[in-house]
């Protein structure tokens, strides 16, 4: 996707860095420095079916001498659509961000990830030096679905997991740059009904919306590969694109907890998320246990998994081992809290980085 003025904020500029793994498209504030030092610049990373779009008011909104940069992953917004090494988990996506910082001159920096994000700036976390953490509504650190509380898998396929999940009809959407609200699986209703908390207007939707179909579908992009599994629901992760980088079998950074150095890390999340929750409605093991998908073998063979109480776990044993962690909870929050209470979120931002006005 060509990045033009009708979807960027004023204030806000793109450009295309030319790294040694790919073209990478950034957004950055007009008014920073790029001398700004690593203390007071902060990386956004975006989730699935998403771009850098999605944090321009945020960006906009921090104090003027804070150095923001969004950065658009591979196959998202503007950057190149190289396929996907699901195998790597999300290596590919924080290797790239990784690259795309060294190509700027950026040696570290406080990172904010939401969704699929939130696994990606763990990840990098795991590889490269970072300030701080910032995780909004992230994806368990144990990925996405077919996992029991304690993180093992439930399954040697990952069976319901992965590129298998993803809806035809949404995809097909996607490709073809749909706008409408003429069906459930319209983006613009999937931000309404997914992204956001029920009744919450967003003044810049189209511009959401336009970040949604941003997202390539071509060939280990956006979903991926899946395999035939003979465990329900019939299908298991396969190995190349988004949905199976966070397939249990290929992520996996609960090994934050053993990192020597370790970044203060700041959790936010609301209590109406449709997509990362206890029980999601994209984890088709919940799914099939409220009888949306017809099958399910029971809660024996395959619960749904407990995602925020994964990352709790996680996040304790982290701050048990001598990390600084903060959860932030806000009640009747969706999927989104920096769209939804924008000065909250970055009030919180602000502390975890230490900043005056935090």
């Amino acid at each position: 996707m060509s990045i033009t003025k009708n979807i960027l904020l004023d204030g806000i500029s793109a450009r295309v860095i030319e790294t040694s793994r790919l073209r990478v498209n950034i957004l950055e504030r007009t008014a920073d420095a790029p001398s700004t030092p690593p203390l007071r610049t902060v990386v956004f990373v975006h989730g699935n079916v998403s771009s850098a779009l999605f944090w321009q008011e945020t960006m906009l909104s921090l104090p003027a001498d804070v150095r923001s940069i969004a950065v658009d992953l591979r196959g998202f917004g503007g950057s190149e659509a190289l396929p996907v090494d699901a195998t790597r988990g999300l290596s590919d996506f924080s290797d790239d961000v990784y690259a795309t910082l060294q190509e700027i001159g950026v040696p570290s920096a406080h990172l904010v990830g939401w969704s699929m994000g939130g696994g990606v700036v763990m990840q990098y976390a795991l590889d490269y030096p970072v300030l701080s953490l910032t995780l909004q509504a992230p994806v368990s650190p144990y990925g996405f679905g077919g996992t029991r509380l304690d993180g093992s898998r439930l399954t040697d396929d990952d069976a319901g997991c992965g590129g298998g999940g993803g809806n035809p009809d949404f995809i097909d959407r996607l490709r073809a740059g749909d706008t409408s609200a003429d069906a459930p699986t319209s983006p613009r209703n999937v931000f309404r009904a997914s992204y956001v908390a029920p009744g919450h207007i967003a003044e810049h939707e189209d511009i959401w919306v336009a970040a949604m179909n941003s997202t390539s579908t071509q060939p280990g992009n956006y979903p991926g590969n899946s395999v035939t599994s003979t465990s329900w629901p019939g299908f298991g992760a396969g190995d190349t694109g988004v949905l199976n980088t966070m397939a249990p079998g290929n992520f996996n950074v609960s090994r934050l907890i053993d990192l020597v150095e370790k970044p203060p890390i700041l959790w936010v999340r609301g209590t109406a998320d449709a997509i990362v929750s206890d029980a999601s409605l994209f984890d088709l093991n919940h799914l099939g246990a409220i009888g949306a998908i017809p099958g399910w073998p029971g809660a024996d063979v395959a619960p749904a998994q407990q995602m925020v109480s994964q990352t709790r776990a996680v996040l304790d044993a982290y701050a048990a081992a001598g990390g600084e962690v903060d959860e932030v909870v806000w009640e009747g929050v969706g999927h989104s809290p920096h769209l939804e209470r924008p000065e909250d979120f970055r009030a919180a931002l602000l502390r975890v980085m230490r900043h005056p006005r935090g």
